[in-house]
């Protein structure tokens, strides 16, 4: 089963995101206080720690958030899964709405790590129900739930 590693937030975008006990996700929002939340298709963003793996290789010292994530995750291939997937966290249900983004080569993740895996492997979500979201919480593709 796939779970939830870590949980981040940050006031602006652009930036990486810092880690936090614990977020709040509104439906049809996002996470409260976060930067990218809003009336729109990339509400919470998700990135699996196996893709932050990649680049551990050069960079080992990789903190969640690094890649303006606002869940890193374990167990599941997040950006083979197809838009439109439901997906249960903790309390939250959220919709896949597009995989990867374009790149900003001038924003500060990509000056830091000279290099960002968002926009290949990055996961981006509208919430569908929303809810409190903390590290250990469980991950699972859902059959079709209507809110």
């Amino acid at each position: 089963m796939a779970t939830v590693l870590a949980v981040c937030t940050s006031e602006k975008k652009g930036v990486q995101k810092l880690a936090v006990p614990e977020i709040s996700v509104e439906k049809g929002h996002g996470v409260k206080g976060d930067a990218h939340a809003g009336d729109w298709h990339r509400q919470v963003s998700l990135l699996a720690e196996e893709s932050v793996d990649k680049v551990r290789a050069l960079l080992p010292d990789i903190a969640a958030g690094a890649f303006a994530e606002n869940i890193l995750t374990r167990g599941i291939t997040l950006y083979e899964l197809p838009v439109g997937t439901r997906l249960r966290v903790g309390e939250a249900l959220l919709e896949v709405t597009q995989i990867g983004k374009e790149c900003h080569h001038g924003c500060a993740i990509y000056q830091a790590m000279g290099d960002c895996i968002m926009p290949r492997e990055g996961v981006f979500c509208r919430v569908l129900q929303g809810g409190v979201l903390k590290v250990g919480d469980d991950l699972q593709i859902v059959a079709e739930e209507r809110s």
